[in-house]
């Protein structure tokens, strides 16, 4: 199962990069930018974890903890250039999980999650990263692709689109999903980006792109990669 991130954070350059260093580690990743923002993401997509920033622009992520604890027992790691030694410690008593002081390294901020995670009884699967089936090879790490031992060159939004798919480990991702990841949330319904790149991905890793074997459609859902 693919565990759903909430990133509450105002600052656009710490936001993209937790947005892409989770997804890279196989997270569905939504961002709010606002203690209201998240509070409706809260109701009606909710997480699986909270990664929240104490200074947002319509108030303190502290409140957001104490609304949240009321109501469940959400994973909720704290990651504020905050560093009062009392202030960690009330908000942990608050119902914080963990705290991380900016800046932190993106290995200890997964490792937090995992330990958050595992502590509510949930498991984090590690992401795919690599992929030789049937002539195909796919190494996300070296962005690298090969069919029949001959590189293929893709664009950067070819590969990040089957980068998205790949991680998912042969679920499916939505069409308004895969937008949002590759292309940003506000192309959630521009469906035609999605036809016209899966078609041009197919067409340079199928044998056959009119009866794909790797590349797969979910009509009416989305899209798959299928891993075996």
């Amino acid at each position: 199962m693919t565990l759903k991130v909430l990133v509450v954070e105002d600052d656009a350059e710490i936001r993209g990069l937790l947005r892409s260093s989770l997804m890279a580690e196989g997270f569905e990743v939504t961002t709010a930018v606002s203690v209201s923002e998240a509070t409706a993401l809260l109701k009606h997509d909710p997480p699986d974890l909270i990664v929240l920033d104490l200074g947002l622009p319509d108030g303190d992520g502290a409140a957001l903890i104490r609304d949240v604890r009321r109501q469940s027992a959400l994973p909720i790691v704290v990651a504020s250039a905050r560093n009062e030694q009392g202030g960690k410690i009330a908000l942990l008593d608050a119902g914080a999980d963990d705290y991380l002081v900016k800046p932190f390294s993106v290995d200890e901020l997964l490792a937090r999650i995992r330990v958050a995670l595992r502590h509510r009884g949930s498991t984090l699967q590690p992401a795919l990263r690599h992929i030789q089936r049937d002539g195909l090879t796919i190494d996300l790490e070296s962005r690298r692709v090969n069919r029949d031992g001959s590189p293929v060159h893709l664009t950067p939004t070819e590969f990040e689109l089957l980068a998205r798919l790949v991680r998912s480990g042969g679920r499916i991702v939505t069409h308004r999903q895969l937008l949002a990841d590759v292309w940003g949330a506000e192309h959630v319904d521009d469906t035609h980006y999605l036809r016209l790149y899966m078609a041009q991905l197919r067409a340079k890793l199928e044998r056959s792109p009119s009866e794909p074997q790797f590349l797969l459609t979910e009509i009416g859902v989305g899209y798959r990669f299928a891993v075996d």
